[in-house]
């Protein structure tokens, strides 16, 4: 199975991927993780990106479209994957339709977690201060920036998904097994799989 799971940073997108990764045998394709590894990895790349991200900016829409482009084709995927952290602006939703498509494949839920700002706060901070700050993007002035970058370019991708039929709102303020449950329910009778 095919899916892509939204929501701000904070919402609990890579907690839910995981447990749905094992759910439906779908291999978790975690934006996030895969940039994060690349600024730690040093190269050239990997500097301009820690920039951008440090600065609570998008990476450009070429360079996140050949790396799903990439992760999506990996054999591993050949159950299906879990798209979390991208797509993030529509020109990436588009593209990801047209490789989807020439691929056979094509996305089968759209999961929206809903949560508060100021409830998306308190996480950041609750993450940064059990990771000892392992993630650079932890921090209050960052996360403001990526808010306000999710609002005015992810959240205008949402309506893309609607008008296909596809997205599914959960409450992602619930506790982390509420939220599972809600997920699955939202998923249907895929979600007895």
């Amino acid at each position: 199975m095919n899916f892509i799971i939204f929501g701000p940073p904070g919402a609990g997108k890579g907690t839910q991927a995981k447990r749905l990764e094992e759910k439906y045998n779908s291999r978790q394709l975690s934006t996030g993780d895969m940039l994060r590894a690349e600024c730690e990895s040093g190269s050239d790349l990997g500097q301009i990106l820690k920039a951008i991200l440090d600065g609570g900016q998008l990476v450009p829409d070429d360079v996140m479209i050949e790396l799903v482009a990439h992760a999506i084709e990996d054999e591993a995927c050949a159950g299906g994957f879990i798209l979390d952290g991208f797509p993030r602006t529509l020109p990436q939703a588009e593209a990801l339709d047209e490789m989807l498509n020439k691929a056979g494949k094509q996305i089968e839920h759209v999961i929206v977690l809903e949560v508060d700002d100021g409830v998306l706060l308190d996480r950041i901070k609750a993450r940064a201060a059990e990771t000892g700050g392992a993630r650079s993007d932890d921090n209050e002035e960052t996360l403001k920036k990526r808010l306000d970058v999710y609002h005015e370019q992810t959240a205008p991708v949402l309506p893309f998904y609607e008008a296909k039929g596809l997205l599914r709102k959960v409450d992602g303020m619930a506790p982390i097994d509420e939220v599972t449950q809600q997920i699955n329910a939202a998923m249907g009778s895929k979600a007895a799989a």
